[in-house]
């Protein structure tokens, strides 16, 4: 049986290498979050660890949200978790205690204006944490665990058509050594020297254009941000396939991300007219593997948005990422013809795993249908939400994921000296010491090697101390 006994929570703000713009309040850190869940194994203690930098641009989307207030929904959903989880009965899982913390949540965030995307990412502070201290506890791999059963997973309780899966049937047999990543391209973002202004040069020894990232990484898949304006879009990516032909890019692939810009399915499918009639974006839309999320969430499973996409016979393969905010929605997804999801950590753990399973179940029933389980998130950064992260992307093996933290974050110099050197300790295949002396991620020909994220017991396996840092309690906006 277990239970979770405790929890604390701590924060390190985590200076950006650039500042960002969030309504009118310009952001030159990021609060990197972490949570300590001290759990219980038949009678037996052992502690777990969360962490994740808190950008509530992603989850709530509202124009008269101030960055502090985002913030401070953030710390109340996780408050929120904290609470619930240490009041929970004990349970014979952690898949069971996850879930029925799920159930708790969803109650309480009943009477907040708190959407689910939010209220959820609680739970997978808790969840994360729970798993890390069970992993430890037993010292097992997340993906041994995930396979042997160890966890409890029951897909059948989110998707009936699932029940009785065994999720080793229906994931990979053993979890990927290797991830291409895939790197991020904003509509703002440099692409070469001639895009930047003469004071927006860094002077930090890493990449700053896209061009530099081509030459330092040898990228070969772009995840490309989209503004919603069909002409300027068209623009960018034309753009973007000359700059890649110029540098001789023979195999690459491409993901767009719409990030909610377009009001309709009908408004996405007249911007995609455009796409495909400019004979200039042709090349790149040739290597464009799927389109992320093109609708805001409101709209994104409507029954209008069915029917446009069922008479739309060359459509380009399309997920969900914002919309993915409940347990079941990869379901109703798929249901309204979307081809797929994200995983993110951020929206659970557990969520990836059974919508892996169900997505495989599908593509074995229908064949002749492409699914997609893609990996993203975009300020992942170690020593903690990072390596948790890629652990679980390796055990369900979806080839490539978009990594961008070590382009916003000066490597891993924000962290204490000790951290960062058991980290180039331990994990010397995922990060490198860069010539200025700070841990940073080590991209070599556009990948990443992760056996030391796959082989441990959750991601990450140096010892970091939280109470180090400011505790959430203490912990302000101004400050």
């Amino acid at each position: 049986m277990l239970s979770v006994r405790d929890t604390a929570g701590y924060v390190l703000d985590m200076e950006f290498r650039m500042p960002f713009h969030f309504g009118d309040t310009e952001i030159t850190s990021l609060p990197h979050l972490f949570l300590v869940v001290e759990a219980e194994f038949d009678g037996e203690r052992a502690t777990g660890l969360a962490a994740e930098g808190l950008s509530p641009l992603w989850f709530v989307k509202d124009p008269d949200l101030t960055f502090a207030g985002g913030l401070a929904d953030m710390v109340d959903v996780v408050d929120s978790a904290r609470s619930l989880a240490e009041e929970q009965a004990e349970t014979a899982s952690v898949f069971d205690y996850w879930h029925r913390l799920y159930e708790s949540q969803r109650e309480w965030a009943s009477d907040t204006d708190h959407p689910p995307l939010l209220w959820g990412f609680g739970v997978s502070m808790v969840e994360r944490g729970l798993v890390d201290a069970y992993c430890r506890h037993h010292d097992v791999s997340f993906a041994s665990a995930l396979r042997s059963g160890a966890f409890g997973v029951d897909p059948g309780r989110i998707y009936p058509e699932l029940d009785g899966a065994d999720p080793a049937d229906l994931l990979p047999q053993t979890p990927a050594r290797e991830l291409t990543l895939r790197h991020t391209v904003g509509f703002t973002d440099p692409l070469t020297d001639e895009d930047l202004g003469p004071n927006d040069r860094l002077d930090d020894g890493l990449p700053q254009t896209l061009a530099e990232y081509l030459d330092a990484q040898r990228l070969t898949h772009f995840k490309v941000k989209l503004s919603g304006d069909p002409s300027a879009d068209a623009d960018r990516l034309g753009d973007l396939a000359s700059l890649f032909d110029d540098r001789g890019l023979a195999e690459y692939a491409v993901t767009l991300d719409a990030n909610e810009q377009f009001d309709d399915a009908a408004a996405f499918r007249d911007a995609w007219t455009t796409f495909v009639d400019d004979p200039d974006v042709a090349p790149l839309l040739d290597r464009t593997l799927y389109v992320e999320q093109p609708l805001a969430r409101d709209e994104a499973m409507t029954a209008e948005t069915r029917r446009t996409f069922a008479s739309w016979d060359d459509r380009p393969p399309t997920i969900v990422d914002e919309s993915d905010a409940l347990n079941d929605s990869l379901g109703r997804a798929l249901d309204c013809g979307y081809d797929g999801t994200s995983h993110k950590n951020c929206k659970g753990v557990f969520r990836g795993v059974v919508n892996a399973c169900l997505l495989e179940r599908r593509r074995r029933e229908n064949p002749d249908r492409d699914y997609v389980l893609s990996g993203e998130d975009l300020t992942t950064v170690g020593p903690v939400s990072l390596l948790q992260d890629l652990a679980v992307v390796a055990s369900l093996d979806v080839g490539h994921v978009e990594r961008n933290g070590h382009h916003y974050f000066t490597g891993l110099s924000m962290l204490p000296d000790d951290v960062q050197s058991r980290l180039l300790a331990e994990h010397g295949d995922l990060y490198r010491e860069h010539e200025a002396g700070y841990a940073t991620l080590d991209v070599t020909d556009g990948r990443v090697r992760v056996d030391s994220t796959v082989d441990v017991p959750f991601g990450y396996d140096v010892e970091v101390d939280p109470s180090r840092f400011t505790p959430v309690e203490d912990w302000t906006f101004d400050a």
